[in-house]
């Protein structure tokens, strides 16, 4: 076997091991070799430090880059490298985790003859696998980026996989080949954007990455309704890269957010209790826009204490929870026009209240007008989006 061969199977092998890639795709990711659809210039995250890999520089470190479990990143900064050397400083593309894709396909529950849309066509790999096993002329794909979606279209063609593939804004959809039996996006979305639903057949279903400001890591299955709306539920847990026209970017300055000036208070809740906690953050998520937390670890402070910031770009508030070893209280400081932690802390405690419901108790709505969630069991709607 080549070693091409060999790191394909391998693939296939560690796939098999962890129990993502079920019987109706096994013949597609046997088919196609990962490799081809990567560029030659990828990155690596190496200390913080987003750093180009050459395919010329360094074959093989490359070609297993191609091939391991992990995702590959394969744009940096909307393809503008902001860093000396090609070095990034944010991940606006990648190639996603074989067992991820494996999971998502498999939840799509795509079955021969149907017309699947795909929002994010990124290397066009995923829509390599779709079109093997659906056929290239019951699959399009939309990518907003001119030279990724250029990328694909070069690849899928030389694999042998015509996919149509759109350049354009996937929050519209594509609606001359509408309606779809399923549609796929490969990015995540705050809120689903109405036009999947509304190209979309009655009895069809919607996959997507979904999050909030607070938490990434969701996986949504919606199924379209008669009546126009879409209605689902949580499916599994995936973190993506968020859809361009919905990104919310936060970061803190040491600069402007100062501690000897902020409000000063002490809490009990730990911070591992509102950032380790899956079912908690996505639920403090549900209740606190507009708030995103950054953990910084201890090494970057002279007291040698870690801190879980939380930040709202948008009011410009913050706030922070000292993680002090060996203590039941934390101190925490705030400033802006929001008590963002005092918010987090009373959404952790109305969590708690609920019965710490899981991913499982949410319930999505989509409808022309606003997307709504809904804990299920107790009937309370939790937010409305318009």
């Amino acid at each position: 076997m080549t070693e091409i061969s060999l790191l394909r199977q391998r693939l296939l092998d560690d796939l098999a091991e962890r129990g993502t890639l079920s019987d109706p795709w096994q013949e597609a990711f046997a088919a196609l070799s990962r490799h081809q659809f990567i560029p030659d210039t990828i990155w690596e995250d190496s200390t913080g430090e987003l750093m180009p890999l050459r395919r010329a520089d360094n074959p093989e470190r490359w070609l297993e880059a191609a091939y391991a479990l992990d995702a590959v990143i394969t744009q940096v900064d909307d393809g503008h490298p902001t860093g000396p050397d090609d070095r990034g400083r944010y991940i606006t593309s990648s190639a996603s985790q074989p067992d991820v894709v494996a999971l998502m396909l498999t939840a799509l529950d795509a079955q021969h003859g149907m017309r699947v849309l795909e929002i994010g066509t990124g290397t066009g790999y995923h829509a390599a696998l779709l079109a093997h096993r659906l056929g290239a002329q019951n699959v399009t794909s939309m990518e907003i980026d001119p030279t990724l979606a250029e990328h694909a279209r070069t690849a899928l063609a030389a694999t042998g996989y015509p996919v149509t593939v759109i350049t354009g804004d996937g929050a519209q959809g594509y609606p001359p080949h509408a309606p779809y039996d399923r549609i796929i996006a490969t990015t995540a979305v705050h809120q689903v954007p109405y036009p999947w639903v509304a190209q979309t057949r009655p009895g069809g279903k919607i996959l997507a990455p979904w999050a909030n400001h607070y938490h990434n890591g969701a996986l949504v299955c919606l199924t379209v309704q008669a009546d126009g709306t879409a209605q689902g539920r949580i499916v599994g847990d995936v973190a993506f890269m968020e859809l361009r026209e919905q990104r919310f970017r936060a970061t803190i300055d040491d600069a402007e957010c100062e501690e000897t000036t902020a409000r000063h208070s002490h809490t009990s809740v730990a911070p591992s209790s509102v950032a380790g906690d899956y079912d908690a953050s996505l639920a403090i998520g549900m209740k606190v826009p507009h708030c995103a937390p950054i953990y910084v670890s201890a090494q970057h402070y002279p007291d040698h204490c870690a801190r879980l910031w939380f930040a709202d770009p948008i009011t410009k508030s913050w706030a922070n929870l000292l993680h002090q070893p060996d203590t039941c209280t934390y101190p925490v400081h705030q400033s802006g026009p929001r008590n963002l932690w005092d918010e987090i802390e009373t959404a952790y405690h109305w969590w708690l209240d609920a019965g710490r419901p899981g991913p499982h108790r949410w319930h999505i709505t989509i409808t022309p007008d606003a997307q709504q969630v809904t804990l299920t069991e107790t009937s309370t709607p939790v937010g409305v989006t318009p």
